[in-house]
């Protein structure tokens, strides 16, 4: 049986375990949506991982939800990442980017007033923190057909300039209640064209972009990530006849293109996993999702039990930078500062103790 801590080749990289850094969402970038020079320390720190999955990266300016979310669509973010990468390849690490284009998820005051674009013009429920305070949702603006190879260009603009940048590839996010999640989902694609009405037309604009991603850098430095049925940002699909057909229908699509990995998002348990993993045939990263954080014991079962091929791991990764070795050894680990996870400097970002600085200290 595979073991958490053997290693493991996934597409193009030989990764010396199997647990990734799960995509987090940190707002810290600088002015003009570029990574800081804590965000190598950050990453850098993180390097043990058999994979990082950076933060989501808008591929546009559109695209972009979040106030202070870097970006892979200028000179400037391209250099930025630059730093990341160098920094967790100096440390031994393989890092990708995920290209997340928020969509409906947005607000013009996080983006310069741009405005929100979507499949459907159906907003979310709730509201969106801006620099001006908690602020409704906007009704996004319906992306025309003519428009959607444009949308789909940015991905594989922005897929190119993270191979520039050095990273080592990129995932497509495909989860989560954003602009590809909202293709596949009924209740945000209420289109009449070849792009929506059914399973097969639901998946057609994330298979293409994924394709197009694959042919600009390579399938073998390309991941997508998935969250059927996950319910995160207010994006319900309840019919479990027809999210299964979706997915069923979108996983059949791109299993050809020979990809570096598929990312779900789901509950182990449930069924659906074994099948999209059967239809996908190559390596599967499994995220339990953040209803419960992940542990060692949850994390080596999957693997083991052969559900996974890696597991990806959120929110321990925050506090604990050398996380591999914690578990390795069976350490205790650092507890999260929930009033740091988003936003400001250095605290709570590159500050957590490793194994060794509390050798040290003590």
């Amino acid at each position: 049986m595979p073991e958490l801590f053997e290693p493991v080749t996934i597409g193009k990289w030989n990764l010396p375990n199997r647990i990734v850094m799960a995509p987090m969402t940190r707002t810290r970038a600088q002015v003009g949506g570029v990574p800081s020079e804590h965000a190598a320390t950050y990453y850098r720190q993180r390097a043990s991982a058999g994979l990082i999955i950076s933060e989501g990266v808008q591929p546009s300016a559109v695209g972009q939800g979040y106030p202070n979310t870097p970006g892979l669509h200028t000179p400037e973010q391209v250099a930025g990442w630059r730093q990341v990468a160098d920094a967790v390849h100096e440390a031994g690490g393989r890092i990708v980017a995920q290209l997340m284009h928020a969509g409906r998820i947005a607000h013009p005051d996080n983006k310069n007033g741009l405005e929100t674009v979507a499949p459907s013009a159906v907003a979310a429920e709730g509201t969106m923190g801006t620099a001006s305070g908690q602020q409704p949702y906007p009704v996004p603006r319906a992306l025309t057909t003519d428009e959607l190879p444009a949308v789909i260009d940015e991905f594989r603009r922005a897929a190119q300039g993270a191979v520039d940048a050095g990273l080592d590839g990129v995932e497509l996010h495909g989860a989560n209640g954003y602009l590809l999640h909202q293709f596949l989902a009924p209740p945000t694609n209420q289109r009449t064209d070849g792009y929506g009405g059914s399973p097969a037309a639901r998946a057609r604009f994330v298979a293409e972009a994924v394709a197009a991603v694959a042919q600009e850098i390579g399938p073998e430095r390309v991941g997508l990530r998935i969250s059927p049925a996950n319910g995160a940002n207010g994006l319900v699909e309840d019919d479990p006849a027809e999210t299964a057909a979706t997915y069923r229908t979108l996983v059949d699509a791109i299993a050809p293109l020979g990809l570096a990995y598929l990312h779900i998002l789901i509950d182990p348990a449930a069924p659906l996993l074994a099948d999209l993993s059967a239809r996908f045939g190559g390596p599967v990263i499994v995220n339990t999702g953040s209803a419960q954080v992940t542990d060692r014991e949850t994390a080596q079962t999957l693997v083991r039990g052969g559900q996974a091929t890696a597991v990806a791991v959120g929110r321990p990764f925050i506090a604990n930078p050398d996380l591999v070795r914690r578990w390795r050894e069976s350490a205790p680990l650092n507890t999260v500062d929930p009033s740091t996870i988003y936003g400001g400097g250095a605290r709570g970002y590159t500050d957590y103790p490793t194994l060794d600085d509390t050798a040290q200290r003590g």
